[in-house]
């Protein structure tokens, strides 16, 4: 998949250009909150870097864009403290009142055909953001079908029954929008952004190609050398073939440690009539959510949604749960990839995205490595130098979660750096941390999510997620959750969860580097 190198894309706005020969893998605000700062001193080479301020962040965009694509999706749950809910059931619609500081509450309003559509009301600019969320990822895919849940997307802006191929550069582009997509484990999502009196095309454009892409052989064999080049640009950054590998051991024998993207020789022997059945058999109301927040009336939109979305047929298969993670096995793997610097990964198995430790395993890897100031940087890199860069992230999924620290290093430094992230893991597990480690994290929290929904395309992608994997009412709680956290629980998943005799080890080795 071709990146687009755009620093929007690290603003919430946008992670890859569809109108290329390539879509979205994964979910770029995820893949912002998995980096960690760079100093000024050393722009452009940390590889994990999340800045705590605009600067910082504006110098990393760039570099995190690039090397964090393959890497696990973090399910962001800091994303909604406006929304307010609806109530649940076929054509009600029910707002509750919302907080002071809010544009607008969120509305939930269910079709007749059980599609659940969610407005908001968002008046920052006069444009509207559109988003179909589909409860269909790479692991409802079987054997047979790896990557096919990615691949849709390369094929679903290439043409419908009527609307030729073009389409998104002339009824999106041609009048200032963008439209774009996304997938991951557990969903795919189709977004444009339009001028606000568009909101109606654009709406019409989400549900022709929720039903009726052609999925034309010609385009579809050309596209296979497009997904190919992807899988190749991933095997050849060291960072990327890392985050991949990780979770192929951490994942093992479960949907979540295979590659979204798929394999060589499924993209190669892919046919239409493959493509088209699992197209037909997950694209139905059953699977679909439908977001718009913008500058739009709330009843047209519903109106709209159901002269569009509210006419599909039900009739689809309904979705098997996701099954749980098998028993974690600790592994230890040393691959050679070329470069100077070698790169580290440490996994530890970690709670699904509903779970009541997932707000303080948020605060805790926070603590540990998501900043300049956090714990493994100032220990490996400040006082002793055994990193280029160093950060941990948290990736909490429908089905499971996975902790994991990352590191660029001297080969010399391996394993000294290995013993020393796990000796911090054991200072925070038997001392625990500081209220003012506690404190800074949750206002970094806090942060975080006042930057990722103050656009509407924003807005819509946290209900989006919030409706496919999670529920708003969770949403809306997690802020208040995360302010409700303790030191004493921050140690208490510590101890529950990063156990430092088992956990999972990869190094990717210089050839020949000396150890």
């Amino acid at each position: 998949m071709g990146v687009a190198s755009n620093r929007a894309a690290n603003r919430g706005q946008e992670v890859y250009r569809t109108k290329l020969p390539a879509v979205v893998v994964h979910d770029l605000r995820l893949k912002r909150a998995m980096c960690l700062s760079r100093p000024e001193s050393e722009p452009g080479k940390l590889p994990y870097a999340r800045s705590k301020g605009r600067t910082d962040e504006a110098r990393g965009k760039d570099a995190c864009h690039d090397r964090l694509l393959g890497l696990m999706v973090r399910v962001a749950r800091l994303s909604v403290a406006l929304v307010v809910l609806a109530v649940w059931g076929c054509g009600a619609v029910r707002t509750v009142p919302r907080p002071a500081a809010a544009v607008s509450s969120p509305t939930r309003h269910v079709l007749a055909n059980g599609i659940p559509v969610i407005v908001q009301e968002h008046r920052g600019s006069d444009v509207v953001a559109l988003q179909l969320w589909v409860r269909a990822g790479a692991r409802d895919e079987t054997a047979a079908e790896l990557g096919l849940a990615h691949y849709l997307e390369h094929m679903l802006f290439r043409g419908t029954t009527s609307r030729p191929g073009g389409f998104v550069e002339r009824d999106v582009e041609g009048v200032g929008g963008r439209m774009n997509a996304g997938t991951t484990w557990d969903y795919t999502f189709y977004y444009v952004t339009l001028p606000s009196r568009r909101m109606v095309s654009g709406l019409e454009m989400l549900a022709d190609i929720a039903v009726n892409a052609t999925l034309d052989t010609d385009v579809l064999e050309k596209e296979k050398d497009v997904v190919l080049d992807e899988m190749r640009l991933g095997e050849d950054s060291p960072r990327r073939r890392l985050g991949l590998q990780l979770y192929a051991q951490l994942f093992e024998g479960h949907p979540y440690g295979r590659r979204v993207i798929g394999t060589p020789e499924l993209v190669r022997g892919l046919t239409r009539e493959t493509l088209a059945g699992f197209y037909r058999r997950h694209y139905v109301p059953e699977t679909f959510a439908v977001v718009a927040v913008g500058a739009v009336d709330p009843q047209q939109v519903l109106a709209t949604a159901s002269a569009t979305f509210g006419r599909l047929p039900r009739g689809g298969a309904p979705r098997l749960p996701v099954a749980p993670p098998p028993p974690f096995w600790p592994q230890r793997q040393e691959l050679t990839h070329p470069g100077a610097h070698a790169h580290l990964g440490m996994a530890w198995p970690a709670t699904r995205l509903d779970h009541a430790d997932t707000p303080a395993l948020d605060l805790l890897v926070s603590i540990l490595g998501r900043s300049r100031s956090s714990r493994l940087v100032q220990a490996l890199r400040e006082r002793d130098g055994l990193v280029v860069s160093i950060g941990a992230s948290f990736s909490a999924l429908e089905g499971a979660g996975g902790v994991t620290v990352s590191a660029e290093l001297p080969p010399a430094n391996v394993d000294r750096a290995e013993a020393e992230v796990l000796a911090e893991i054991r200072r925070v597990r038997d001392t625990g941390v500081t209220e003012a480690e506690l404190r800074r994290a949750i206002t970094a929290a806090e942060a975080e999510h006042e930057f990722e929904t103050e656009t509407a395309e924003g807005r819509a992608r946290a209900l989006g997620r919030a409706e496919t994997i999670w529920t708003l009412e969770d949403e809306l709680a997690y802020v208040n959750r995360i302010r409700s956290v303790t030191a004493v629980q921050v140690r208490a998943v510590a101890r529950r969860y990063l156990d430092p005799a088992r956990y999972t080890r990869l190094a990717l080795l210089p050839p020949g580097g000396a150890r």
